[in-house]
């Protein structure tokens, strides 16, 4: 049986684990390399935990990759932002790029984590596929989410991540400029979600890094 052929319900008992994980601990990751670095805002909050519950945004987290599970489409979330306060930060403008580049790095960590799993589920086969079919469809779920979450957030979009390490890498006036067009980033993902070209941009590179950590992994 192929995934899309699950019921919904079990659809979301598929997706339901690999999306809660990959968008907390990418936030997890935030605040845990802020406060390595001098900011401590994110463990003073109690956001230095993988209890999703502290992490989940009601739509971010539950709702929007609900629907996009229903709809088929491109399946993304977010979850509710670590407060990084960047002052605190012991080199303010550089090390945004190390908190910025954390997340995504996350989700890498989790994508290959994933893959030993989906190694793991291949390797019990069939004798044990009680265990083996449910852990290979999620292993292939947290691939997935966790590429789709990584390459989402390099887009060079502020407030994404990849805004913030650009604006980390510019010179000081053009990141000035830049970090001036942050209020424009929301309505510049919505028209590109509302046009449909989400899964044409990050469709190629997340093939490919899906690829590459399952030609990696020896899958």
């Amino acid at each position: 049986m192929q995934m899309d052929e699950l019921s919904l319900a079990g659809r979301i008992a598929i997706w339901a684990l690999p999306v809660i994980f990959a968008i907390t601990v990418h936030e997890v990751a935030h605040g845990w390399v802020a406060n390595k670095l001098g900011d401590s805002t994110a463990k003073s909050l109690g956001r230095l935990t993988l209890n999703p519950i502290k992490h989940i945004d009601l739509i971010g987290t539950i709702v929007v990759p609900a629907v996009l599970l229903m709809l088929g489409g491109f399946m993304f979330g977010w979850a509710k932002p670590v407060p990084v306060n960047w002052r605190n930060l012991n080199r303010p403008k550089t090390d945004m790029v190390y908190v910025a580049l954390a997340g995504p790095l996350a989700n890498l960590g989790m994508a290959i984590i994933w893959g030993l799993l989906l190694k793991l589920g291949a390797l019990l086969g069939s004798s044990n596929e009680f265990i083996s079919t449910p852990l290979i469809y999620m292993a292939h779920a947290g691939i997935f989410i966790n590429c789709v979450l990584m390459v989402l957030n390099l887009l060079p979009i502020l407030p994404l991540d990849g805004g913030r390490v650009l604006a980390g890498l510019l010179p000081n006036r053009a990141s000035f400029q830049f970090s001036k067009l942050e209020p424009l980033g929301l309505p510049i993902l919505i028209a590109i979600i509302a046009m449909g070209w989400l899964s044409k941009i990050l469709g190629p590179p997340v093939y490919l890094l899906q690829i590459s950590i399952i030609k990696m992994l020896g899958l």
